[in-house]
């Protein structure tokens, strides 16, 4: 059965049963963004677009105040049992203005999630008003290159530099999931963030967790040769 594009109310379940163990997710990305993370006991911090809080678990877990939203009332059910009701757990877009405060978080996370927007401007602004000064915006998209050289191979030729829609498949037990994503060239990353006014510190392109290899032998050669995703730590100036 094929669902609506990015409709996570439907294929939730698969989406973060696959999240929980596999290489992209639970072996490089999650990790990565940790490790960027560094010590965050004790500091107030929002997952924008949560999904069903794995993320949320592990910075709660050491140590920090943790929030989160997601525009999925189904990811945020699995989040919800995961985490908790002492969690705070929202409803919304991450294209509309967010329901916080301004300055409200010592830290923002945002994995994976920028990639479903075409334009990043607004999102960022609110990630920025909610962010105090010299708060942190981590984040992690699609690597710029990596559904660009998948399009070459495929014999179509999108233009790097251009701002370009691209959907994708996958299927997990038996329900083929499609992913409407956006792919943008670096500079145009890095201008948006400047833009909404963040320093950026680190652009980071880490290799998986070691112990993945010898459970994903050949995944892990594709993965530590050809990067999916791109890191950022941005500060809230």
């Amino acid at each position: 059965m094929t669902v609506q594009a990015n409709d996570y109310d439907s294929f939730g379940e698969a989406y973060a049963a696959s999240n929980e163990t596999n290489l992209a997710n639970a072996y490089y990305e999650r990790p990565a963004m940790l490790a960027l993370a560094g010590d965050v006991t004790g500091r107030r911090i929002l997952d924008a677009g949560c999904g069903a809080g794995p993320l949320l678990e592990a910075l709660r877990d050491r140590g920090a105040d943790v929030a989160g939203f997601d525009l999925s009332g189904g990811m945020l059910e699995l989040a919800r049992r995961r985490l908790g009701p002492d969690v705070e757990l929202r409803k919304a877009d991450l294209a509309d203005p967010l329901p916080y405060a301004d300055a409200e978080f010592d830290d923002v996370v945002a994995s994976l999630v920028l990639h479903y927007l075409e334009d990043w401007g607004p999102a960022l602004a609110e990630l920025r008003r909610v962010l105090r000064t010299g708060g942190r915006l981590i984040a992690s998209v699609n690597h710029p290159t990596a559904e660009y050289g998948i399009e070459r191979l495929a014999g179509r030729r999108p233009d790097y530099f251009s701002t370009w829609n691209s959907i994708g498949e996958w299927t997990e037990n038996g329900q083929t999931i499609r992913l409407s994503l956006w792919n943008r060239p670096l500079h145009a990353m890095t201008d948006a963030f400047t833009a909404a006014g963040f320093r950026i510190s680190v652009i980071s392109e880490p290799q998986p967790a070691p112990e993945a290899r010898e459970l994903f032998p050949e995944e892990f050669d594709l993965l530590s040769t050809a990067p999916s995703f791109l890191f950022f730590v941005l500060h809230a100036e």
